[in-house]
């Protein structure tokens, strides 16, 4: 690969094995001194599709040298990295809740109406409004798609490096995530608020009775094996959901047609998290301040490697391998 911003984006393809790899280490650490073991059939499945992906663009730049397209190694790669990702810091998720530290559920809540967003009368307005909730439920769900459809757009729009970027300050994130909720553990807006689920019918609260199950089979000791397609989001603060549409809109803001959309989806997303997700409104700031910070760190590695992105038609054999980047 000739281009200066795909030899860039290689490099810090192979950066962002250290936190993929870390947190990889810290989740076999975890499992082997701990009584949580992994369900190993879903997990070896999904492992195996990330090694494919990997080892084919891993096979595809060997093979082929400066002549690879950038194209299928980033996506494929990508792809293949964010898999890998998710698979481990699901399960690590839970061998940090296996701490035990004290909830923080009072205390988060205290914060949320010291800003004047006491959560109860925000969820009462929701559940008053069954459209709004159904289009929260809806916005909610959206972090999963973007994880696959990011490292496709931005490889076919040649944003080479914007795509390492993003990779980097996601794993970042999602590491730094895990050890604050190991530090900070909650439940959930409804737990601090001492309600049942059912005080809201018209809210869709099955996450958050997944996330209340699993917490406290965690910290009774009655959870032992952990289902890979079964694990609940259990953590609190910082909201990932918050963090990742803050990640999301930054990785696509600048591709034509598609940034905008993305910016408007994700937003909801943002919206949902307190209701749908039962997070406290401290949660999502602390998401989206997390998320800006990762960026900054993924940017601030790109300049420790001392390469900057350029598109230059002298170092550019052809027009696809001018990527327009906006950085």
């Amino acid at each position: 690969m000739v281009d200066t911003d795909a030899r860039t984006a290689w490099q810090l393809f192979h950066l962002n094995w250290l936190p993929i790899a870390t947190m990889g280490g810290l989740l076999a650490l975890g499992l082997s001194v701990t009584d949580l073991r992994l369900e190993p059939v879903a997990y070896g499945i999904t492992l195996a599709i990330a090694a494919t992906f990997i080892a084919i663009a891993y096979h595809h730049r060997i093979a082929k040298g400066d002549l690879a397209d950038p194209k299928l190694v980033f996506s494929l790669g990508t792809i293949g990295q964010v898999i890998l990702t998710c698979a481990i810091v699901g399960p690590l998720s839970y061998v940090a809740g296996k701490m035990g530290w004290p909830l923080q559920d009072q205390a988060l809540l205290a914060i949320d109406r010291a800003l004047g967003l006491d959560p109860e009368p925000i969820a009462r307005y929701v559940n008053d409004h069954p459209w709004l909730a159904d289009a929260l439920a809806r916005g909610y769900g959206l972090i999963k798609w973007p994880l696959l459809g990011i490292p496709v757009v931005l490889a076919l729009t040649a944003r080479y490096v914007r795509l390492q970027l993003f990779m980097l300050a996601m794993s970042l994130a999602l590491a730094i995530t895990i050890a604050i909720s190991a530090l900070v553990p909650a439940i959930g807006t409804y737990y601090g608020l001492q309600l049942p689920a059912a005080h809201f019918p018209d809210i869709n609260t099955a996450v958050y009775a997944g996330q209340l199950r699993d917490i406290l089979a965690l910290r009774d000791g009655s959870l032992h094996e952990l289902e890979l397609f079964k694990l609940a989001g259990i953590v609190s603060f910082p909201s990932f959901h918050a963090a990742s549409a803050a990640l999301y809109v930054w990785a696509l803001w600048p591709v034509r047609r598609i940034g905008g959309i993305a910016a408007a989806l994700n937003l909801l997303m943002i919206a949902a998290t307190p209701v749908i997700g039962a997070h406290y409104i401290i949660d999502v700031a602390g998401g989206i301040a997390l998320a800006a910070g990762s960026i900054w760190a993924a940017k601030f590695c790109l300049a420790w490697l001392g390469r900057a992105p350029r598109a230059s038609a002298a170092t550019a054999p052809s027009a696809a391998w001018q990527p327009s980047l906006a950085e």
